[in-house]
């Protein structure tokens, strides 16, 4: 039985619907002697005879029809998925580091509200999903790809600057301006070291920052540390989470850290990831 072929169960579908070899002939545009021979290899794999032949037409046995069921869902499935590909349906799972997911998840909403059938799962990952080997359809990354299967397109850059609350400025650097010999004295914010090779985060070292109150990897939190007065932290200037803020001046240039969106090669004929692509970019063309 792990014998059975698509193309021979389609000959015993189309014999049922229409009653004869003759007529599942024509419904395929085969003619009548390969069906017939479709059928003896399907007889064959399945190890007994399935269709009786007689002058007035055909009769299926009971093993016959129970492949018949099995044949008829397979059509199915085949054709909700030929349908999901041509039009905007199917599911799409795409990773981002955490900081990004609020970025990605509004420049994904209102291309899902227009596409109602389309399925997105988007998650915030502290490590690099593996798009090569479909842990995720597409991703949106701080590095470049190595993997010859993926497509890799620039987003843009993420411009940071060093933001403090009123309050903590007010209290402890009020000139609102940060040179390295001040740098030691001050409290900052900034992520987990895991994410030390990050520039923003080099450039904090840069500056002279050496006491670090608070670290997470969640930017939600390192923002709101900020605004409660915590420290002094680096931040995208685009990120809407800094409202509040106040951008000091440094001696130093702040850095640019450029992001790429990914998705692998297979999937590029795909309607719904063609379009969830181009969605993308579009948004960080316009927001970031």
């Amino acid at each position: 039985m792990e014998k059975l072929s698509w193309d021979d169960l389609r000959i015993l579908l189309a014999i049922h619907r229409q009653g004869s070899l003759l007529a599942a002939g024509k419904v395929l545009h085969i003619s009548t002697s390969t069906a017939a021979r479709r059928l003896d290899s399907l007889e064959a794999a399945a190890g007994r005879r399935l269709v009786h032949r007689h002058q007035s037409g055909t009769t299926l046995t009971q093993e016959a029809l129970r492949l018949v069921q099995l044949a008829d869902r397979f059509e199915s499935s085949l054709a909700t998925l030929a349908r999901d590909q041509a039009e905007m349906a199917g599911t799409l799972r795409l990773s981002a580091p955490g900081g990004m997911v609020p970025t990605l998840a509004r420049a994904l909403l209102s291309f899902q509200q227009a596409h109602p059938r389309i399925c997105i799962e988007l998650t915030g990952e502290s490590r690099t999903a593996d798009v090569a080997a479909r842990e995720a359809d597409m991703a949106v990354r701080l590095m470049r790809s190595e993997s010859n299967v993926l497509i890799e397109h620039v987003l843009g850059e993420l411009r940071f600057g060093l933001f403090a609350s009123p309050d903590y400025l007010n209290r402890y650097l009020p000139s609102r301006r940060l040179d390295e010999s001040e740098a030691p004295g001050q409290a900052f914010i900034g992520l987990e070291e895991k994410w030390q090779h990050l520039l923003s985060e080099q450039w904090l070292r840069r500056l002279g920052a050496t006491r670090f109150v608070f670290r997470s990897d969640s930017i939600e939190a390192l923002t709101e540390a900020a605004r409660a007065g915590a420290g002094l932290g680096c931040f995208a200037r685009s990120d809407p989470r800094i409202k509040g803020l106040i951008e000091v001046e440094t001696s130093a240039e702040s850095p640019s850290q450029p992001c790429y969106l990914v998705w692998h090669g297979e999937l590029r004929s795909q309607p719904h990831v063609r379009a969830a692509v181009a969605a993308v970019r579009n948004y960080f063309a316009e927001h970031l």
